[in-house]
C-alpha cells in the first residue's frame, strides 16, 4: 500500500452521511410534493391538444439589422441648408430673411416649444458683427436628412428643414457634397423635393405598399446633431396619431430614437422600404424620449408625385369652419354618438355654401366613408381634385342627408380655420341666470352675451363677454327671449345640454353648455 492510497478501512464520515440521508429525504418529499398534480399536468396538456396551436413563429435567420442598414444606408443623405440672415438693427443682432421677420417655425410648434420640437438643428440665427459681410448680411447654417427616391437625383426631405434656404447642399454616405436645386414643396404635409444634377446614378430606395403594423420593426437611418449617417432602431407604436402641427395630420408613431437632425430622414421596414419620413418628436427636454412621427408612405408617394409632376400640390375645396361633434354636441343633436365633423359656418360664395351646407350640419360621410372628426374630413376633402363631385352625408335637425358638392381648389385665402382658440372668458361678478349667462341684444341684431359667471357651466366652455349669440338648438335668435325659450325647451324635453352657435371676431363655432345638475 503507497502512502497516499486511501483506506479502505476508514469508517465513513458521519456529516457526510448526514447530509446524504437529509438529500434522500428532501427528494423522497418533493416526489411526494408533486406527484399528486401530475394528473392536472395530463389535463392541461390534453385540453391544450384539443385547442389550435399555441403561437410560435421562426427565429430569423438574421436577427439584427445590419443587412438593410448596408443596402439603404447609400440612398440616405444628409441636408445643408445655408439661409440669408440680416441684421434687425444696428446692434449687431441677425433675424432670418423669411418675408415676414423671424418667423422660423410653423405656428403650431412656435406656439407649444415645449410640447412639439422640430429638430432641424440648432445653428439657425448665427450672430456676428454686422460688417463681416457685405452689408452686414450673413449666412447661417441648419441641417437635415433625406433620401434618394430616383436613380436620376430626386431626394426627399421635409420642408421646414430647407424652408428659407437660399443654398442646399447633399452630403451623401461617403462624404462627398453635391449641390441641390429645389423642386417643390408642400407646407400642409410638410414634405419637400430636391434634385442632384449629377452623371451618376444613385442608389435609391422604395415606398413600402403595406401599411405597417403595431409592433413592427422599424429602421431609422438619418443625420441627427449634424453627425450623419446614424441608425437606430425601434417598432411602430401607433398609427393614425394627430399631433396638431397641420389640418393633414396622420402620423405613425414610432419609438426608435429621433433628434434634431434627423428631420426628413427615412424610416424603414426590414424589407428597407421607406415606410414614413420622420417629421417631429414628442419632447418636454429636446432630446429623444422615445416617442416620434413620421409622415406615412402613402402620404408622401402621393405629395411627392405631384411635386415632381407639377411643381406644387393641389386640393379640393369644400370651405366650410368645421370643430369637432364631442359628447354634448352629439347629445344636444341627437346624433346618438359623437361622430363626424361639425359645420360652424360656409364660407360665403364656397362650395358648400353654394351646395346648400348650413351652419349646425353635421358630415358624416364622404362618398360613403365614415368621417371620424375635422381632421379627416379635411384629409379626404384635401385628397380630392378641384372640381371633383363628392357626395357628403349630412345629418341637420336629426335627419340623415345626401348633398353633392362640387369642390374648389384650395389656396391659402381659402383656407379656414377648425381650431378653437382657448381664450379664457372674463370675470364677471353679476347675476347671469342658470346656465351662466347674461344676455342683451347686439348692437347690429342678435343676441350678445354681457357677462359670464365665474365656475358656471357657461364659464368652463369658454364663452366670453361679447360673444354673439346666432342660434339654439338650431333655431336662429334674436332676442334674450328667444334664448330663454329655446333653453327651457330643451330642459323640459331631457336634454342634458343647449347647444349655441356663438361668433366671436368673424368666426363662429358651436358650444353645447350643460344644465347644472340638480
Amino acid at each position: 500500500m503507497t502512502p497516499h492510497s486511501p483506506n479502505p478501512r476508514k469508517p465513513a464520515n458521519p456529516l457526510k452521511s448526514a447530509k446524504a440521508v437529509l438529500l434522500a429525504s428532501a427528494v423522497a418529499v418533493t416526489a411526494l410534493a408533486v406527484t399528486p398534480n401530475l394528473g392536472a399536468v395530463d389535463s392541461l396538456m390534453a385540453l391544450n391538444a384539443a385547442r389550435a396551436e399555441a403561437v410560435k413563429l421562426p427565429a430569423p435567420a438574421n436577427p439584427g439589422f445590419a443587412d438593410v442598414v448596408e443596402a439603404v444606408s447609400p440612398a440616405v443623405v444628409s441636408v445643408r441648408v445655408e439661409n440669408m440672415v440680416e441684421p434687425a438693427s444696428d446692434d449687431g443682432e441677425f433675424r432670418f430673411d423669411r418675408r415676414g421677420g423671424d418667423d422660423r417655425m410653423p405656428e403650431f410648434f412656435r406656439r407649444n416649444p415645449e410640447f412639439f420640437k422640430r429638430f432641424f438643428g440648432d445653428q439657425f440665427g448665427e450672430r456676428g458683427p454686422r460688417g463681416d459681410r457685405p452689408h452686414g448680411r450673413r449666412f447661417g447654417m441648419s441641417q437635415g436628412s433625406g433620401f434618394f427616391i430616383s436613380e436620376d437625383g430626386y431626394l426627399v426631405t421635409n420642408n421646414h428643414v430647407i424652408d428659407g434656404g437660399s443654398k442646399y447642399t447633399v452630403v451623401m454616405d461617403d462624404g462627398t457634397e453635391l449641390a441641390a436645386k429645389l423642386i417643390g414643396a408642400d407646407k400642409r404635409s410638410d414634405l419637400a423635393v430636391l434634385k442632384v444634377d449629377d452623371d451618376r446614378k444613385f442608389t435609391y430606395v422604395d415606398f413600402a405598399s403595406d401599411e405597417p403594423r403595431i409592433g413592427d420593426w422599424v429602421v431609422a437611418v438619418g443625420n441627427p446633431f449634424g453627425l450623419g449617417g446614424t441608425v437606430t432602431a425601434g417598432i411602430v407604436s401607433a398609427q393614425g396619431r394627430e399631433i396638431g402641427s397641420n389640418r393633414y395630420d396622420d402620423f405613425i408613431q414610432i419609438d426608435a430614437a429621433v433628434n434634431k437632425g434627423n428631420s426628413g430622414g427615412p424610416a424603414f421596414n426590414l424589407k428597407g422600404e421607406v415606410i414614413g419620413v420622420n417629421t417631429a418628436i414628442f419632447s418636454p427636454s429636446g432630446g429623444n424620449v422615445g416617442i416620434a412621427f413620421a409622415i406615412p408612405a402613402s402620404t408622401t408617394q402621393e405629395i411627392v408625385g405631384e411635386i415632381i409632376d407639377k411643381g406644387s400640390v393641389v386640393r379640393g375645396w369644400l370651405g366650410v369652419q368645421i370643430q369637432p361633434v364631442t359628447g354634448d354636441i352629439a347629445e344636444a343633436l341627437s346624433l346618438g354618438e359623437a361622430r363626424g365633423a361639425l359645420v360652424s359656418e360656409p364660407q360665403e360664395d364656397s362650395p358648400a355654401a353654394k351646395a346648400g351646407i348650413r351652419s349646425g350640419d353635421v358630415i358624416t360621410e364622404v362618398d360613403g366613408k365614415p368621417v371620424r372628426g375635422p381632421r379627416m374630413l379635411a384629409r379626404m376633402i384635401g385628397e380630392r381634385d378641384p372640381d371633383e363631385t363628392v357626395t357628403l352625408t349630412i345629418v341637420r335637425g336629426g335627419n340623415e342627408e345626401k348633398v353633392e358638392v362640387k369642390l374648389g381648389t384650395l389656396n391659402e385665402a381659402a383656407m379656414a380655420s377648425t381650431e378653437d382658440n382657448g381664450d379664457q372668458p372674463m370675470d364677471k361678478s353679476e347675476n347671469t341666470g342658470k346656465l351662466g349667462l347674461a344676455l342683451g341684444e347686439a348692437p347690429d341684431g342678435g343676441v350678445m352675451v354681457l357677462g359670464v359667471r365665474p365656475d358656471s357651466a357657461a364659464d368652463d366652455k369658454g364663452v366670453q363677454e361679447g360673444d354673439v349669440i346666432g342660434q339654439v338648438n338650431g333655431e336662429e335668435v334674436k332676442t334674450p327671449d328667444d334664448v330663454a325659450r329655446l333653453v327651457k325647451q330643451a330642459e323640459d324635453a331631457g336634454r342634458k345640454s343647449t347647444l349655441f352657435r356663438i361668433e366671436r371676431d368673424g368666426n363662429a363655432r358651436f358650444v353645447a353648455i350643460p344644465f347644472p345638475k340638480a
